[in-house]
């Protein structure tokens, strides 16, 4: 073979080598694009719409709610009588399960001086089921609210609480699109 052959081989086989390359480049950019773009979006509660009906603990394809109650403590009062805390017209004001609007124990409260008290959700016990969100709003305050957890959302194509919410406060969106505050 002489050396003209030899160059014009070489030059097919990489000029193959470059198109093949180039073609899987082209295929694995496009698959991690769209797979970007898929993720980039959650399904996430608009504090502005919910009104606390407690579908989103019923109505989540998972067996506990990926919906939590989140405590926003810049706009919290530190109230004694918190209304997300506390069941309205009980007729002796103690912390017993039966005065509490909660029905799993998810909030805790802790004294911190007189008259303020620190409280704190603790997600485990969490159901999603929106009592605590409703007293707090009762009163104005608006310090609890509803969001869907995305480490524990399946973040399904069509999710089933969305489906069912009589408001229309769940959407899908960007991640901390819906800012409460």
């Amino acid at each position: 073979m002489n050396n003209p052959e030899k160059r014009r081989k070489l030059l097919k086989t990489c000029a193959r080598f470059f198109a093949i390359s180039a073609i899987l480049a082209l295929i694995i950019f496009s698959y991690q694009k769209t797979t970007v773009k898929e993720a980039a979006y959650f399904w996430q509660i608009d504090p502005e719409l919910c009104i606390a009906c407690g579908l989103c603990e019923t109505q989540c394809v998972l067996p506990v709610s990926a919906v939590k109650a989140v405590h926003a403590k810049e706009v919290c009062g530190f109230c004694d009588l918190c209304g997300g805390y506390f069941r309205a017209n009980v007729k002796e004001l103690t912390t017993a399960a039966e005065n509490l609007m909660c029905p799993t124990g998810a909030i805790q409260r802790r004294f911190i001086e007189e008259p303020f008290f620190e409280y704190t959700l603790n997600e485990e016990l969490c159901t999603g089921c929106g009592k605590c969100v409703k007293g707090c709003n009762a009163f104005g305050n608006g310090a609890l609210f509803l969001q869907i957890k995305q480490e524990l959302c399946k973040n399904c194509n069509e999710c089933q609480i969305a489906k069912v919410c009589p408001e229309g406060a769940i959407k899908r969106g960007r991640k901390a699109y819906f800012k409460p505050y």
